[in-house]
């Protein structure tokens, strides 16, 4: 309770356990036999399925109707107990479910009018929500496999107490969770807990994850799966905060009057359509798969846009690119990915406090990000190459680790994100072994090659002879690049066995 309540899922308006029901259960049994719809044998009770499916107000298997008779099904669902010799004999028709089932010597059991016994499986949830909701329920949830014979002995049963034909109007049955292509259960040893989970992945990418498959279908629970999720998300934020850096940047009285040209209007009419696409996707069986596709579309659209603006040393239209960004915010809360207060964009760090935080420390950032824009530009008319490094560190190591990342772009200021400390240091992490798998692919008869400010000549493996004067190199330069150029022979042939391997 405490792990779902602290991952931004609403708790259950009402908790119960089955043993606090059991007298509303023995008097629901009560009602259904009162009713001509239940018989007692051998000190169990038993729910009369032809009876029931005989009247004209009543249909037994509305669910899965090609399943009633089905006794492998019915075996799947109650057990081997169901249909045992002894248990068969005790029914008037092999389709009959217990209500009540008498308690062999050792098994929990409570008094009724039967005598010792304990709640048959489909009776605890129709006794426990009947009690709660009463005698109709517009949407009740379950597991696709829960559908017979589970869920239709809880319509048979309930509407024979209730003497009515609408217990549930509709049924959501989710698809499983598998992993590796095997059904998630605590007997094949292959459950992942909600700590295991997130011990790898956030709450939201989690979120992300069941947002992007559909609920009725089977989703595997595998790194591919959390990988998707988790560019999706990272393609979200990096366009929310964009937008918050084309929202911060200063505008004049005369710069919030801007006329709508080809693009503006192109975007907005895709916005339009890409917001009805959603609703139109969620309207369609709750759709989020489709939802999210379409929100998919929007952003890229409106990073054409904005990188077209860009290119053109123009800015683009903040009004535009800020419902746009309010829009998919909203959305994202409706779904539960985002929570709290913040206008645009995923919080950054503490839920409560982040809209605060970004608001208080930008300003610091910025006048930080402008003073070292200047620190380089000089250093570069000046060709100061120490003070260039140094700004580079800032950038790459010093402001990641404190959750921020600037990005320099030739020709345009330095753009200034506030994001999670960890997304900074792992993409860090990313870029040096995606630098380390560059330089393995590299042949050490290559490495040289291209430093033609350095040397004129090669020998046929690669290795240079003379510098870029044209003289031969001396014993001691000649011996440091060989080293260097049997480091890369050894690194480019390790690569090529990790090749070989995973071919």
């Amino acid at each position: 309770q405490i792990q779902i309540s602290s991952k931004n899922v609403l708790p259950p308006d009402v908790l119960t356990r089955v043993s606090e029901y059991v007298p509303e259960i023995v008097e629901f049994v009560r009602q259904v036999v009162s009713n001509g719809f239940g018989y007692e044998s051998s000190g169990s009770v038993y729910f009369d399925t032809v009876k029931f499916d005989s009247g004209p107000q009543h249909s037994y298997g509305k669910l899965v109707p090609e399943a009633v008779g089905d006794q492998k099904a019915l075996q799947e669902g109650e057990g081997d107990l169901s249909i045992s010799a002894d248990r068969l004999s005790e029914k008037k028709s092999p389709n009959d479910f217990a209500l009540w089932k008498a308690s062999k010597p050792g098994e929990p059991s409570w008094d009724s009018p039967w005598g010792k016994g304990r709640p048959g499986w489909h009776i605890e949830c129709s006794a426990m929500a009947g009690s709660v909701l009463g005698e109709s329920m517009d949407i009740h949830g379950g597991g696709f496999d829960l559908r017979f014979p589970h869920h239709d002995n809880e319509l048979a049963q309930s509407e024979a107490f209730f003497q009515n034909d609408y217990w549930v109007r509709y049924f959501l049955h989710t698809g499983h969770l598998t992993i590796a292509g095997c059904k998630m259960s605590k007997s094949l040893k292959n459950f992942i807990t909600i700590k295991d989970a997130l011990a790898k992945n956030t709450a939201r990418q989690l979120r992300l994850a069941f947002l992007m498959h559909s609920w009725k279908d089977t989703l595997d629970y595998s790194s591919n799966t959390m990988e998707s999720a988790v560019q999706y998300e990272k393609f979200l934020n990096e366009f929310f905060l964009n937008v918050k850096d084309i929202l911060r940047a200063p505008s004049d009285i005369t710069g919030q009057f801007e006329k709508w040209e080809a693009a503006e209007t192109e975007l907005n009419d895709s916005f339009s359509d890409r917001k009805c696409a959603v609703h139109a996707a969620l309207c369609d069986n709750v759709d989020t798969r489709g939802a999210v596709e379409e929100m998919r579309l929007l952003v890229g659209m409106s990073n054409g846009y904005i990188a077209g603006r860009k290119g053109a040393k123009r800015r683009p239209n903040r009004m535009l690119v800020e419902s746009i960004a309010l829009y998919l915010t909203g959305m994202l809360k409706v779904f539960g990915a985002i929570e709290g207060s913040e206008p645009i964009g995923f919080p950054v760090g503490g839920q409560s406090q982040s809209a605060d935080l970004e608001s208080t420390v930008m300003p610091y950032l910025t006048v930080l990000s402008d003073f070292r824009e200047g620190v380089r530009k000089i250093a570069r008319e000046q060709k100061v190459t120490e003070l260039l490094q140094l700004c580079d560190v800032v950038r790459d190591d010093t402001l990641p680790e404190l959750g921020v990342r600037l990005e320099d772009h030739e020709g345009l200021p330095t753009v200034v994100k506030m994001v999670d400390k960890e997304t900074l240091l792992k993409e860090k992490e990313e870029k040096k072994q995606m630098a380390k798998l560059a330089k393995m692919k590299l042949p050490a008869g290559e490495m040289f090659r291209s430093d033609t400010d350095k040397y004129s000549k090669f020998d046929e493996t690669g290795f240079p002879t003379h510098d870029v004067e044209g003289k031969e190199l001396s014993k001691g330069q000649a011996k440091k690049l060989r080293k260097l150029f049997e480091a890369q022979e050894k690194l480019h042939s390790e690569y090529l066995q990790r090749s070989h391997h995973e071919d």
